[in-house]
């Protein structure tokens, strides 16, 4: 048995504010649109993983969902303008990523992060 696919579902009442956040913000794909689910993704090959945290790291919320972009600056930018909340503000950690928090329109708290920093 192997697991071939961990899925985050997000509970929406206006899917075009997901799609507003993830498409426009994230760059994501739209997968696939059911009209009541709406799934969004990448070509880019990506492992399974799931994790389970205390807190968020230095002391913060522990996040909904971490995603992992090339260019972590370009993303933080394009919140602050597009207007959404910045949870947590753009920082270097010392594990090693540079990352931001920001709500999605459905109150969760995303970590946008890129490791190497």
């Amino acid at each position: 048995m192997a697991v071939r696919r961990i899925v985050a579902n997000i509970a929406a009442d206006d899917l075009s504010k997901a799609h507003a956040f993830y498409r426009d913000l994230l760059g994501l794909d739209v997968l696939m649109d059911l009209g009541w689910i709406m799934t969004f993704g990448s070509d880019h090959p990506a492992s399974v993983q799931v994790s389970f945290a205390r807190e968020g790291g230095s002391g913060t919320q522990v996040p909904d969902l971490s995603i992992e972009v090339d260019d972590v600056d370009d993303v933080h930018q394009r919140a602050v303008q597009a207007g959404f909340e910045i949870v947590y503000d753009l920082t270097v950690e010392p594990w090693g990523v540079r990352r931001f928090f920001v709500r999605d329109p459905f109150g969760k708290v995303i970590n946008i992060l890129s490791h190497g920093a």
